[in-house]
């Protein structure tokens, strides 16, 4: 029986990750690097996306690219497989969140446009369809695939509105439907890729980011653990899901949220 140092072991294993440039990303890539991992940074962002791989030296490189262009997207994975020698591990933490300039976005619900929400689905969900169809060959191929997706507990659960009372923020429905239509990918993908890739999904709960004081209050009142989530929160479900600790485990949805859901 292996120990839990050799199953947790990632070197030599080649991890393409989405979003490597955002904050959740960071704690991705710290977790696969720091387990032995080389790691290609995806970013929408060129010039963050250089940064943060330079950061963290050798083991990681940059892959710019647009999840809103189908076509770069899918070009992304051979990209990956040149810089990297190969593929193991694909993670998709990039999300589109909008912003409150987002027009149609940030607005009730009956002033939310499709056009917004397009631009959720497309980077949320279309952009983890189309890089698993790229990526299943490799992954297969190296006999230990692993496919992250990243949900969130508006994935699972609706939004409770009061908590917004006040702010700019909201919580508009491309996002959930979004984010629920990964964790039915997760499952439909970890049937349908078996047994040669292991496909899961892992749904934060909110992230303290300096949201406003009143929101951040009723979260941390509605939370069972009384807080926010920070982001080294998800280093560890990364860490399991990535590596040889999860071996037996496909089709999963790993809720790191502080309980709220389990309410």
């Amino acid at each position: 029986m292996r120990a839990l140092r050799e199953l947790m072991d990632l070197t030599g294993r080649k991890a393409l990750l989405t979003g490597g440039a955002g904050h959740l990303g960071r704690a991705c890539a710290e977790a696969l690097l720091e387990l032995g991992a080389s790691v290609a940074i995806l970013d929408r962002d060129p010039d963050a996306c250089r940064a943060r791989a330079a950061e963290f030296g050798p083991q990681a490189v940059s892959l710019p690219c647009d999840l809103a262009d189908e076509a770069a997207t899918r070009a992304a994975v051979p990209t990956a497989l040149r810089l990297l020698g190969g593929l193991d591990i694909l993670v998709h933490c990039a999300a589109y969140v909008g912003t409150t300039q987002t027009h149609g976005w940030a607005v009730p619900f009956e002033q939310q446009e499709v056009a917004a929400w397009d631009a959720a689905l497309r980077v949320n969900l279309t952009a983890a369809f189309v890089l698993a169809q790229e990526a299943r060959t490799p992954l297969a191929a190296s006999g230990r695939g692993s496919i992250i997706l990243f949900s969130s507990i508006y994935g699972v659960t609706g939004p409770d509105l009061g908590l917004y009372e006040g702010t700019s923020m909201a919580n508009p429905a491309g996002y959930g439907a979004s984010k629920a239509g990964l964790l039915q990918l997760a499952r439909h993908l970890a049937t349908t890729l078996a047994p040669r890739i292991r496909v899961n999904a892992i749904s934060p709960g909110g992230v303290w980011r300096g949201q406003p004081q009143a929101f951040h209050a009723r979260y941390e009142a509605r939370t069972p653990l009384k807080r926010m989530a920070v982001e080294e929160d998800v280093k560890g479900a990364v860490a399991y899901l990535a590596s040889d600790l999860s071996a037996y485990v496909t089709g999963h949805n790993l809720l790191v949220d502080g309980g709220w859901t389990a309410w």
